[in-house]
C-alpha cells in the first residue's frame, strides 16, 4: 500500500511548515511512462537526490557527489525514505527541521526498466528487493543506462552504488553536476530560494 510506504516520509517532517508535498497527493504517474527526478538539495551538505517512480512512490537515494556520466565513476547512493509522486516537480526552500535547505529540479524525465535475469525483465519492485536494478533515463541532463547496486558499504544497510552504463549516454569529460546547476523546470538555482520562508 502506498500509504504504508510513505509512513517514514510523514513521520520525519511537518509538511505544513516545511512546504513539501504531503503524502496524500496523487497516486499515479502524470503520464503513461514512469517518472524520475534528480533534485539538487543544498541542506546541511550539498547533495543530489535521485528518485525513481516505483509502485506509486518515488524510491529515493541521496547521492553526495551526484550522478556521473563517466562509467568509471562509482557514486555512493544512500537509500532514504520513499517520497510521494508530487515530489517529482517540487522545488523551493524546505523550512527548519528535517532536510532544511533549498531544492531545485536539476533533471527530470521518464525512465525504462532494463533489469533482466536470464533474459527476462525483472519487475522494479523485485529488483529493488534483490538489491540490483538497471534503468535507462530519458532526461535533459542525464540519458542512457544507470545501475544501482546494494553494497552495504561500511556496514550501512542503506548504502548503494550508482554507476553509469557505458553506452551512448556516457561521457568521460562532461561534469554536469558541477557545471549545470540550474533547474530544468524553472531555470532557478538553489541560491534563488535562500530568502524564501518555505
Amino acid at each position: 500500500m502506498t500509504e504504508d510506504k510513505l509512513r517514514d516520509y510523514e513521520r520525519k517532517r511537518d509538511t505544513d511548515s516545511s512546504g513539501e508535498p504531503s503524502a496524500g497527493g496523487r497516486k499515479t504517474s502524470r503520464g503513461t511512462r514512469t517518472s524520475f527526478v534528480v533534485q539538487r538539495h543544498d541542506a546541511s551538505s550539498l547533495h543530489f537526490d535521485l528518485r525513481l517512480e516505483i509502485d506509486g512512490v518515488l524510491v529515493s537515494w541521496a547521492v553526495p557527489k551526484g550522478p556521473s556520466l563517466n562509467p568509471s565513476d562509482k557514486r555512493l547512493a544512500h537509500r532514504t525514505e520513499d517520497h510521494p509522486l508530487d515530489y517529482v516537480d517540487f522545488e523551493g526552500r524546505i523550512g527548519e527541521g528535517y532536510g532544511a535547505g533549498t531544492v531545485v529540479v536539476w533533471d527530470t524525465g521518464t525512465f525504462d526498466n532494463l533489469t533482466e535475469e536470464d533474459g527476462e525483465e525483472v519487475a522494479l519492485a523485485q529488483a529493488l528487493d534483490h538489491g540490483h536494478l538497471k534503468v535507462e533515463l530519458h532526461g535533459e541532463k542525464l540519458s542512457g543506462g544507470f545501475a544501482l547496486t546494494h553494497t552495504r558499504m561500511g556496514g550501512d544497510e542503506a548504502n548503494w552504488l550508482l554507476v553509469k552504463v557505458d553506452d551512448d549516454g556516457a561521457d568521460r569529460r562532461r561534469r554536469p553536476t558541477s557545471t549545470q546547476n540550474e533547474s530544468v523546470l524553472s531555470g532557478h538555482i538553489n541560491e534563488d530560494f535562500e530568502g524564501d520562508e518555505g
